[in-house]
């Protein structure tokens, strides 16, 4: 028997990028719900993300935490479902995954913390201006189906949840590029099977009040 994944998330969390890609793998998974400030940081959990954050999945013996690694190493963990390309086509895969969960996440963080950098610190923070990364973000899925090797892949799930979710709360301009791409992946099956089950989750697991 293959070795079972626990997934641990919580509605309101970067585990719905995680929620996506396991759906896309069509493997059995148990999911744990862990809510904010309780059992998120219960010595249970702490002994697998000693950060107390989410998400992460238990692949046997392997843990994994960070929404990026987790899609990289479920794609190859599970290479029948093709959300790895081969190999020697990875260069754009690579790039855009970790382009997305570096500079991307780092100057909307900053820019969502009214953080207006200088020119030194650009350099210093190696992210560079939300314009700059969202200009370079546009011609990446400009008039592309998707973002790497002409193919679907965890890449295409880890970019185009954060342009989904930065369009929807407006971290993200609405661009015509990212509209594009992102309408195409929103229609998945599996990226709807997911949604289903996390607003489910929602009501179940409704966010602290110091968090609304």
């Amino acid at each position: 028997m293959p070795a079972a994944i626990t997934f641990y998330t919580n509605p309101f969390s970067r585990g719905g990028i995680v929620h996506w890609m396991l759906e896309e793998l069509r493997v059995p998974y148990r999911v744990e719900y862990l809510e904010y400030g309780t059992s998120m940081k219960a010595p249970d959990y702490l002994a697998i993300n000693p950060m107390g954050k989410v998400p992460a999945i238990r692949h046997g013996d392997v843990v994994v935490t960070e929404a990026a690694a987790i899609c990289a190493y479920l794609a190859d963990a599970f290479p029948e479902a093709g959300l790895a390309p081969p190999p020697s086509e990875r260069g754009d895969y690579y790039r855009w995954l970790f382009f997305a969960s570096g500079p991307l996440e780092a100057t909307i963080g900053l820019n969502s913390c009214n953080v207006e950098m200088t020119p030194d610190q650009e350099m210093q923070l190696g992210c560079g201006r939300l314009e700059t990364v969202l200009d370079v973000l546009a011609d990446a899925v400009r008039e592309k189906r998707h973002i790497a090797a002409d193919r679907f892949s965890a890449a295409d799930i880890y970019v185009g949840s954060h342009i989904g979710w930065g369009m929807q709360f407006g971290t993200i301009d609405r661009r015509p590029e990212f509209e594009d791409y992102w309408q195409r992946l929103a229609q998945r099956p599996a990226h709807r099977s997911s949604m289903q089950q996390i607003e489910t989750a929602m009501a179940k697991y409704p966010l602290p009040s110091a968090m609304t």
